[in-house]
């Protein structure tokens, strides 16, 4: 068995004296792993530091083995996302997320996704948007993605502005202004189309979104925790927020993320 293929490191993992497991999300072949010969090596440690993108090539006898990489630098991102705390917590949390899926099952929307995001992760002002749209895509693909489209009420796809806890889908404010206190808040900039950038605030409730959902749907029906990433994730956009100036209106970034 053979194939070639690109992907994203997640991570690596020790194996004897001198190779590595390697983890990898590719664009044909899912979250895969396979063992890197000599993969501790000055040469080859570099290479495979998580959020490089790689060219590989993966042999095998039978297709359920775990196989062989030989993996070769396309992009190499990760000196520059490690300068960052909130690019590599960003990562390790992207990273747990697709952990959530079966190994081997394509998911080319993600990896496309990903590949965007690490572009992008070591800013630290788009980051938070990006991690909360990649978490929305990730519950979509376990099959309990959010319908944000239009209001579950009315059908309106105006003025939406809360998120039902029960269907997972949008409501508009008028519909759900007497059940606001039990509605999950609706971001504007999730919404499709919008062209919005989101504030501390905003960043806040998209994060309380997802994070209620993975929680229901993901997490206590397997008996797990959230990633401890993501909570390092929140705490460095917690730590950057409060280290700007607080916008005019709103409250001090560490009063708002939680």
């Amino acid at each position: 068995m053979e194939w070639r293929d690109e992907g994203i490191v997640l991570g690596t993992r020790r194996h004897g004296e001198t190779s590595a497991i390697l983890e990898v999300m590719t664009r044909a072949h899912g979250r895969h792993l396979g063992l890197v010969r000599g993969g501790r090596s000055r040469k080859q440690q570099p290479v495979l530091q998580p959020g490089n993108r790689v060219d590989l090539l993966w042999r095998a006898r039978l297709d359920e083995h775990l196989g062989t990489f030989q993996a070769e630098a396309i992009e190499m991102n990760a000196a520059r996302l490690m300068d960052s705390a909130i690019a590599v917590y960003g990562l390790q949390t992207m990273a747990a997320h697709l952990r959530l899926l079966p190994e081997r099952d394509a998911h080319a929307g993600l990896y496309e996704a990903l590949s965007v995001m690490i572009v992008h992760l070591d800013d630290a002002d788009a980051a938070g948007e990006l991690v909360a749209r990649f978490e929305l895509l990730v519950l979509d693909e376990l099959g309990f993605g959010l319908d944000l489209s239009q209001c579950a009420a009315t059908g309106t796809r105006q003025d939406l502005a809360y998120v039902s806890p029960k269907s997972g889908r949008a409501v508009s404010r008028e519909a759900g202004a007497p059940w606001h206190d039990k509605m999950l808040v609706l971001p504007a900039f999730l919404q499709r189309g919008s062209g919005q950038r989101a504030n501390h605030a905003a960043i806040a409730d998209a994060f309380r979104l997802t994070g209620f959902f993975f929680t229901r749907h993901v997490y206590e029906p397997r008996g797990i925790d959230q990633p401890d990433a993501r909570a390092g994730f929140l705490a460095a956009l917690r730590k950057h927020h409060a280290a700007q100036k607080p916008i005019a209106g709103e409250s001090a970034a560490g009063e708002i993320i939680r």
